[in-house]
């Protein structure tokens, strides 16, 4: 029985720096994938015979055999979806990947949170899956397919983690989070940092939802406690 049959999401990242490997094997496993790592093109396609993969993740730029050629054949044998990992500004190395039948591209320097947030999506894509639904209060979008905020119709330049911590809020407004009940959902259960980081990725969100400071504040710090998203009653 394959890792697919028994339920298991195997993922394989193929990248010759092992800081790609380690960072985005540790983000995958996190949400629940089984994550292979190969270096290189030859032996991210011997780690792909045999097992029921559920996802390759692929870097253009590779020694030995490069992310195009891999990519040819293993569209040449399997249906596997693949995402691309392409350099800033090689869009012909994007545009061959796809026409050579890859599903996704993402530019490096690239957020792991991007990362698991595209391979979910091709995922549910491929298995017909509905995507989640945008969330919207009051004048501002949020959308967690496309990871865009737009709030008056104006797109928000935030981080991955203030993005994630928006989401958050924007699910359940009105609710008030602890700063520990934040750390948990997006950080993660074993981060060892301190409260105070909670506060520094507040900074921006905030400022970015209150026009000139003139609009309603979205986002309020509930004294000795945490935040709370929403309009004040």
């Amino acid at each position: 029985m394959t890792d697919s049959e028994k339920g298991v999401r195997t993922v394989l990242v193929v990248d010759d720096e092992p800081s790609v490997r380690k960072v985005a094997s540790a983000y995958l496993e996190r949400e629940g994938f089984e994550v292979l790592t190969a270096a290189d093109g030859l032996e991210g396609l011997q780690a792909a015979q045999g097992r029921g993969l559920s996802l390759v993740v692929l870097d253009v730029m590779l020694p030995l055999l490069d992310g195009l050629e891999v990519c040819k054949r293993l569209r040449a044998v399997s249906d596997v979806p693949i995402i691309l990992l392409t350099a800033r500004g090689e869009e012909l190395d994007r545009v061959l990947g796809l026409e050579l039948g890859a599903d996704d591209y993402i530019v490096k320097p690239f957020s792991p949170r991007e990362l698991v947030a595209r391979v979910k999506a091709v995922l549910r894509r491929m298995s017909g899956e509905a995507a989640p639904m945008a969330v919207v209060y009051a004048n501002v979008q949020l959308d967690p397919v496309t990871r865009t905020v737009r709030h008056e119709e104006q797109r928000l330049d935030l981080s991955a983690l203030e993005f994630d911590l928006l989401y958050v809020f924007m699910k359940t407004p009105g609710r008030v989070f602890t700063r520990a009940e934040l750390i948990e959902r997006v950080w993660g259960a074993n981060f060892p940092g301190i409260d105070r980081v909670v506060d520094v990725h507040m900074v921006s969100p905030r400022k970015h939802l209150s026009k000139s400071g003139q609009s309603p504040r979205l986002i309020h710090a509930v004294r000795a406690v945490g935040y709370r998203f929403g309009y004040a009653e």
